[in-house]
């Protein structure tokens, strides 16, 4: 039976997360859902109604935000990352793993130890957040994983996040952009510039620069970013997507009309709320390395963590793995035979 493996440690809610695995376990019976942490909390979470397909994996310690990850990995072989990641490389039945853990332990652990696809420059780090237009999303890549590129990493991010939107979505020909201050074709600095070149040479749907502000018009599938711009976007949109929702339940409680305009939006209202929880859409895939890997938030609960199992299931059904392999030899082919190999 395939696996997914599911580390709580390090996160804020490691009983949600349970509850989420049980969940994804319920939804997918035909999957195993490894939960790996401290057992008694395991255990606790999910009560006597264990699903026959979960089983849990034993790791007392744990990678903190406050620990250096290189150094934690190489210390805390007890920690629940680790022994994740050996559960990951240990089987070919164990696709994949969501972890709510430290950020730079997980995409430390998952580079290092993992490892990169052959012919991957650097992952790249992809979550998705949602636009203007009803059920369509959009992904950022990358949200921080390098935050000083060369043009050629950005130049891969396309081609694998290009794999991972049709994977999840089936959108044959998604539309790309670069971020860059001004949308003609020679803004940006000097690396956004080299990028911009070689996405136009690329077999892509490249839709050429784009303005932050028009990051949620819902005309891009893929926004291409560096690691440091691509971070400030998405940690500035859910800023002012928490300040707008604050915002909005102050006025609607700050008089007699208001609390009756609200009751009467309510629905609404709700939906709206709906629409803006990164929590629907899961965690955000580490592309590049050579098994399936989501990177979750922190605060995740049931919702998130089941939406992270879900999409991993989808991208191995759809063999996004196999696909970037194709990609990689088909790139690094092209690289031999006109003398340009290497990083």
């Amino acid at each position: 039976m395939k696996s997914v493996i599911i580390d709580i440690g390090g996160c804020d809610y490691p009983q949600k997360m349970v509850g989420g695995a049980a969940e994804a376990a319920k939804a997918f019976p035909d999957y195993q859902m490894t939960v790996v942490g401290d057992e008694q909390t395991i255990k606790a979470a999910i009560g006597s109604n264990t699903p026959a397909n979960l089983v849990i994996a034993h790791a007392p310690d744990v990678i903190t935000n406050y620990d250096v990850p290189t150094r934690a990995i190489r210390q805390k072989p007890d920690s629940s990352l680790v022994k994740a990641i050996g559960l990951l490389n240990g089987s070919d039945e164990s696709i994949g793993l969501v972890s709510g853990g430290s950020t730079g332990a997980v995409l430390t652990g998952a580079t290092l130890l993992v490892g990169r696809i052959k012919g991957v420059l650097r992952p790249v780090l992809a979550p998705f957040l949602p636009t203007a237009v009803d059920g369509k999303l959009v992904c950022i890549a990358d949200s921080g994983a390098t935050v000083d590129p060369k043009p050629e990493y950005l130049a891969q991010y396309a081609v694998m996040a290009e794999k991972y939107v049709r994977a999840l979505f089936d959108i044959e020909k998604p539309r790309i952009a670069l971020l860059s201050n001004g949308t003609e074709y020679d803004k940006g600095d000097e690396r956004t510039k080299a990028v911009h070149e070689l996405l136009k040479q690329m077999p892509i749907n490249f839709a050429g620069n784009m303005e932050a502000r028009d990051a949620l018009t819902g005309d891009y599938d893929i926004i291409i970013a560096d690691g440091f711009a691509g971070n400030v976007l998405l940690k500035a949109i859910e800023g002012t997507a928490k300040m707008v929702m604050g915002q909005v339940k102050k006025a609607m409680f700050s008089s007699l009309k208001s609390k009756i305009g609200a009751l009467l939006m309510k629905k609404s209202l709700y939906s709206l709320k709906t629409k803006l929880d990164y929590h629907a859409y899961g965690g955000a895939a580490f592309l590049g390395v050579k098994k399936l890997v989501v990177k979750t938030h922190g605060s995740s609960n049931e919702v998130s963590t089941k939406a992270s199992v879900a999409n991993i299931i989808k991208m191995h059904e759809n063999h996004i793995l196999e696909d970037i392999k194709t990609e990689m030899e088909a790139e690094r082919a092209a690289a031999t035979a006109t003398g340009s190999d290497g990083e």
